[in-house]
């Protein structure tokens, strides 16, 4: 099942459990508008190259509509239109006050230069600039884009709208920029995580990880959770992966990594085949990589207890539905990985006040959201009978909804 066929299915299950009216059901499904264009620019060698950049606006009842813009070849409007509805669910569990978003640009980053992509992103920005803005539409960093992206829109925009910092976030800081942003995600997942743990009365140091992907997200989590005492026994990403029972020694992995050298290359742990490293014995199991990960040929095999959702939908619902069965607990994406939108918010914040905050305060105010929501997500279990999923889905849902109601929706 494809991320939108699967975000929708949650969508109405949560619509069913609280009841919506069908006619508000639909209207709340249906994005708000999509953009799609043509991005033509000169490459180094002289010829032209076309490509197609989307933007999905999915909702705005709860404020301006917030999403990533990703650069990877497989960007098509399905795939925008789930995490851009995602987006909306997410921003309301996590009581921010946007709606959802999301862009991209069916691109091979990895193939263009340094100016061949800052020609794409100036080209992109040129033709949605006046469909997104501070309280319209801000876009950040995703899959293939990072804060060099964002400076170059941000400078675009500006071009036709005046200096507007506030437009993009996860900037670099000397653009305005928040401390702590780097790390946001992966900070939110280790927070979850601990929220989560302390439910079963377990904690991080006495607990076992498997963490799949080694990027942004996946190498912050591992680092936070190895400080706070946390073992990780295995590791991977597109490089290959290792594992060690007495755990990985992730300051000397990340040195490792910093320094040019693949994880399976890295002398602190032994190879292991890929393939194994989801089903790997563990307490917790993190999934930082792509989508559908785990599916319904491998989910029967996993013999984690906890699985944390740092990635976007790695959980096809089939999935779901042999973990729930198999006694597993699944905490969904659209709560886990929500560190990084919160901390999004308060760059957002920051640049509109024209005042900065230091990082001690960045990360406090996440861990208050971190865990404020997951209280409100296990009330919403409670009264709906549910689980966590549904319990993050109706939450999201249902704050949504009201905002609609609220502001004159006619049924």
């Amino acid at each position: 099942m494809n991320a939108l066929a699967a975000t929708s299915r949650n969508f109405r299950q949560a619509a069913r459990l609280l009841g919506l009216d069908s006619k508000l059901e639909k209207s709340l499904l249906i994005p708000f508008r999509e953009i799609k264009v043509e991005c033509s620019i000169p490459k180094d060698d002289g010829t032209l190259a076309s490509f197609i950049g989307f933007r999905v606006q999915h909702d705005n009842a709860r404020g301006p509509m917030k999403g990533g813009i990703r650069y990877h070849p497989e960007v098509d409007p399905d795939e925008v239109n789930a995490l851009a509805q995602l987006m909306t669910w997410k921003t309301a569990v996590a009581a921010i006050p946007y709606g959802g978003a999301k862009g991209g640009i069916g691109c091979s980053p990895g193939e263009l230069s340094k100016s061949e992509l800052e020609r794409l992103t100036r080209v992109f920005t040129q033709k949605i600039h006046d469909l997104i803005g501070t309280h319209t539409d801000i876009p950040a960093p995703d899959m293939g884009t990072n804060a060099q992206t964002m400076a170059w829109i941000l400078d675009e925009y500006s071009k036709f709208h005046g200096h507007s910092p506030a437009v993009v976030t996860g900037k670099p800081i000397d653009l305005g920029g928040s401390l702590g942003r780097d790390a946001a995600t992966g900070r939110g997942v280790m927070y979850a995580t601990e929220a989560l743990l302390a439910e079963y009365g377990k904690s991080i140091p006495e607990s076992t990880f498997v963490i799949q992907g080694f990027g942004n997200v996946g190498s912050w989590a591992a680092q936070l959770i190895h400080e706070k005492g946390g073992k990780i026994i295995a590791l991977g990403d597109v490089t290959g992966s290792i594992r060690s029972n007495a755990g990985i020694d992730i300051p000397a992995l990340m040195k490792h990594r910093n320094e040019g050298g693949a994880l399976k290359d890295f002398h602190g742990a032994e190879v292991m085949d890929s393939s194994e490293l989801l089903v790997h014995e563990c307490d917790v199991l993190i999934p930082c990589a792509l989508g559908g990960v785990l599916n319904r040929e491998n989910a029967p095999h996993v013999k984690a207890k906890f699985i944390i959702e740092a990635a976007n939908h790695p959980t096809d619902p089939e999935a779901d539905e042999i973990l729930a069965k198999k006694g597993v607990t699944v905490l969904p994406d659209i709560y886990a990985n929500s560190g990084g939108v919160i901390v999004s918010y308060f760059e957002w914040v920051q640049n509109i006040q024209g005042f900065m905050w230091d990082e001690e305060k960045v990360n406090n105010e996440l861990q208050k959201y971190m865990g404020s929501a997951f209280h409100h997500i296990k009330a919403m279990c409670k009264s709906q009978d549910c689980n966590l999923r549904m319990g993050a889905f109706t939450l999201g849902v249902n704050r949504v909804a009201r905002a609609t109601l609220l502001r004159g929706w006619e049924a």
